[in-house]
């Protein structure tokens, strides 16, 4: 059995027809699936509903979730199989992350924080509030 922790990423299109509830439902036991064989879910992105690019099962729009994850390398086939028999999800592509694309990743973000630090720093001091022109009570006299 290989249990060394692998990062994977997973990505499925759900049928669009659901609401919220169901699709909160499809994603909850796809992280059941993770979590019983060992993983843990690191991140769950939901893109929403889009147009497909050609139909799948006849249906034209579909609910796209993206979903990262730790788990052993044995974990994937029983997670394929579950993604299989769940009739609500139309496609899916779970791939491994490669260690440099992670590496690559996090030194991005740390340069995108060390940008927003640095823009943060140089931003012109706060306006000092003006004095209103006419003050309460001084109204002018009409003749």
């Amino acid at each position: 059995m290989d249990n060394a922790q692998k990062i994977y990423e997973s990505t499925l299109i759900i049928n669009a027809s659901l609401d919220d509830a169901q699709v909160d439902g499809v994603i909850a036991r796809a992280h059941d699936v993770i979590v019983k064989h060992g993983g843990a879910v690191t991140a769950t992105a939901k893109w929403g509903r889009k147009r497909l690019s050609y139909t799948i099962n006849k249906k034209t729009n579909g609910f796209y979730v993206n979903m990262e994850f730790t788990a052993p390398g044995s974990a994937l086939t029983p997670l394929e199989r579950a993604y299989q028999l769940d009739e609500m999800i139309l496609r899916t592509l779970t791939i491994a992350l490669d260690r440099k694309a992670l590496a690559a990743r996090a030194k991005a973000q740390a340069a995108a924080q060390a940008a927003a630090a640095a823009v943060q720093a140089e931003a012109p001091a706060p306006v000092p509030a003006r004095e209103p022109l006419f003050k309460e009570g001084a109204a002018e006299k009409k003749s």
